[in-house]
């Protein structure tokens, strides 16, 4: 089954009627995902995509027993659409949203606490368990099945490792895009408990970057459990200058121990393989597995 999302999860659309929306959602459903619907304010009643539109997360969870919805509301609305999607008992919450602001999510993530809600995200390209079923942007055909996971700051890095542990011969049991804003959901050391706690999961494939201490809470962590599974580890931004953000929010260098150079030296003490290179992510992973 995998982490979070399988084949039996029912996903309910929050900006179902837009361009975005639109779009991924076809994506989705094309990939098998089970989408019984969405949500656009104002249009419920009416069908999308053959499917049914609601007005609200409540009507929507009431009439199809979705678990799970995935956020494509413009920022100003999508701390509200986190928070109503918790209220109407949605176990986990993908919000793709990028950009909204750090004090609508400060309200959200208060607001979740206490609540049966998973948030991943947001500004991240969402869950995808290999064969079974996609929430989010990520293109489909790049996740062959198997037992590594993956649990990534970047989108499009994401879909690079997962590339190359299928080139390696290796697949995908669930790959995690953890966003890349200053404040999210889900954590990288949250995800990796997740992977470590999966018996679909047999090794771990960990991409960080720049910004923050969560590679090394996370490494840190790792090693206090016993490792008990491998991790193959990248760390983007090498080469970023200090005090300039790198493409996301949440990826700027504040203080020596927010460089690549200094979280790859922790990562690599707590044990975790670490690469300099994405493109050698598969072959160190085939390498630490034996084959």
């Amino acid at each position: 089954m995998s982490i979070l999302v399988n084949k039996s999860s029912k996903v309910l659309i929050q900006g179902f009627t837009g361009t975005e929306g639109s779009f991924h959602t076809g994506q989705m459903i094309e990939y098998g995902t089970q989408v019984g619907g969405g949500v656009t304010p104002g249009k419920g009643g009416t069908t999308h995509l053959d499917r049914p539109v609601f007005n609200t997360v409540a009507e929507g969870v009431k009439a199809t027993g979705a678990n799970v919805s995935i956020i494509f509301v413009p920022p100003a609305f999508a701390a509200d659409a986190i928070m109503e999607a918790a209220e109407a008992g949605i176990e986990l919450v993908v919000c793709i949203t990028e950009g909204i602001p750090v004090q609508d999510m400060v309200k959200a993530k208060n607001y979740l606490l206490g609540k049966n809600t998973r948030l991943i995200g947001p500004n991240c390209p969402g869950v995808i368990t290999a064969g079974q079923c996609k929430v989010g942007i990520m293109p489909g055909f790049v996740f062959i099945p198997g037992r590594i996971g993956i649990v990534s700051k970047s989108g499009t890095l994401t879909y690079e490792a997962a590339d190359q542990v299928a080139k390696a011969g290796l697949g995908i049991s669930t790959a995690v895009g953890i966003g890349g804003d200053p404040i999210i959901g889900t954590t990288t050391r949250d995800a990796m408990e997740l992977f470590m706690n999966d018996p679909n999961t047999d090794a771990i494939v960990m991409i960080g970057e720049i910004g923050g201490r969560m590679e090394a809470e996370a490494a840190h962590w790792i090693k206090q459990q016993g490792n008990k599974k491998p991790v193959v580890g990248f760390i983007a931004g090498q080469t970023a200058p200090p005090g300039r953000r790198m493409g996301h929010a949440g990826a700027i260098v504040g203080g020596a121990d927010d460089t690549a150079a200094a979280k790859m030296k922790i990562m690599s003490e707590c044990g975790i393989h670490v690469v300099s290179s994405p493109a050698d992510i598969g072959k160190k992973m085939a390498e630490v597995l034996g084959i």
